[in-house]
């Protein structure tokens, strides 16, 4: 088989994956309201959405407009793609039912310092920019790569500006 041929199958499970994710979001949401918890920075998430569809869209077209699969590229690609995923999993592992894809707050609960937290601040967000730039570059849709990857800096700039002021202010309640 082909990279090319990969696409559609690469491509589905990502998006399965994320709608999963969607899934365990709201679920998680939900236990940290009952928990006290508030959401902040909700003007946003519009933008995160926005940027993710345009994503996959992105891809897609430029796959089917002409992406070669054949250039030595796809495996370092690919190994990026992977790392990121790996990253992403223990990520979401460590902060357990305190992850979603929206920002909250929990009043008086500690920062989360296990898993990649003992290291980086945001590691789930070093592993969404690794997995925007490696997914399309494995079948070589290397301008949705770079112009995906542009728009998340933009993003997560603003993101993490939220979720810094969150964290620092989290024993106030709004």
């Amino acid at each position: 088989m082909e990279v090319g041929q990969l696409f559609p199958w690469m491509t589905g499970a990502v998006l399965l994956q994320r709608l999963a994710e969607l899934w365990l979001a709201r679920r998680n949401g939900r236990w940290i309201r009952e928990q006290g918890g508030y959401e902040v920075g909700r003007s946003h998430y519009k933008w995160i959405v926005v940027l993710h569809a345009g994503f996959f869209a992105g891809m897609a077209a430029e796959v089917a407009l002409g992406g070669r699969w054949h250039e030595p590229i796809w495996l370092p690609a690919l190994a990026v793609f992977a790392a990121a995923q790996l990253l992403r999993f223990w990520s979401l592992a460590s902060l357990g039912r305190y992850w979603s894809t929206r920002v909250y707050v929990v009043p008086g609960h500690p920062l989360v310092k296990r898993g990649p937290y003992r290291w980086l601040r945001h590691p789930n967000y070093l592993a969404v920019a690794a997995e925007l730039a490696g997914l399309p570059l494995i079948f070589r849709a290397s301008l949705t790569a770079l112009t995906v990857s542009i728009a998340n800096l933009a993003v997560l700039t603003l993101r993490v500006r939220v979720e810094e002021e969150a964290l620092r202010g989290r024993e106030n309640r709004p």
